[in-house]
């Protein structure tokens, strides 16, 4: 059975990391956020139009990934619980995976933000993410969204069948990817 693992969480909190580590243990394919974005940005900027593209290119990934011979794949991505419109695009997502007969795993990552700001200035984070690396903008960027987004599920909001939480701030990398492998038999 085909596999989709969706990793979500604020801002630095580990994501693409972890999704990195898991893609090795597992063979899945990692598909993160930025992806999209890096590719798109230096061409449109932080726009609409970016945006929609964006949305557009992940969508037509996932229609053609379900339906490819691939175990599976991992994606990963900041969901803003507070916008409905993230809410639709995790569940045409999930539609998408599901009406292909995709088991889809959700694993929601936290970490305090003290941890989160360290790892926001990583190489490894600025090495992937070109967006990123002007530090100061994506500092002030993580910083007010604590005041004016809520980037984690409130307890009990997410009721999948498949699904794990886990604060990471003082974990490994190597430590949560096991943790995830292990607790959906990977």
């Amino acid at each position: 059975m085909k596999k989709f693992v969706f990793i979500f969480g604020p801002q630095a909190v580990g994501k693409m990391t972890v999704g990195q580590e898991l893609a090795k243990l597992t063979g899945l394919k990692l598909f993160h956020n930025h992806m999209t974005i890096d590719l798109l940005e230096p061409l449109f900027g932080f726009s609409p139009e970016m945006w929609r593209l964006t949305h557009l290119f992940r969508q037509e990934i996932f229609q053609s990934f379900s339906k490819s011979d691939h175990y599976g794949m991992i994606f990963t991505k900041v969901w803003y619980f507070n916008k409905q419109e993230d809410w639709n695009d995790v569940e045409n997502m999930c539609q998408t995976m599901s009406s292909q007969g995709v088991d889809i795993y959700f694993v929601e990552l936290e970490a305090n933000v003290e941890e989160r700001l360290k790892r926001n200035r990583t190489p490894h984070r600025l090495e992937y993410k070109p967006t990123k690396r002007n530090i100061e903008q994506s500092e002030q960027h993580l910083l007010s969204t604590v005041e004016s987004c809520r980037l984690n599920s409130k307890n009990g909001e997410i009721e999948k069948e498949n699904y794990l939480r886990i604060d990471n701030t003082n974990l490994s990398t190597e430590e949560v990817a096991q943790r995830i492998m292990r607790e959906f038999q990977l």
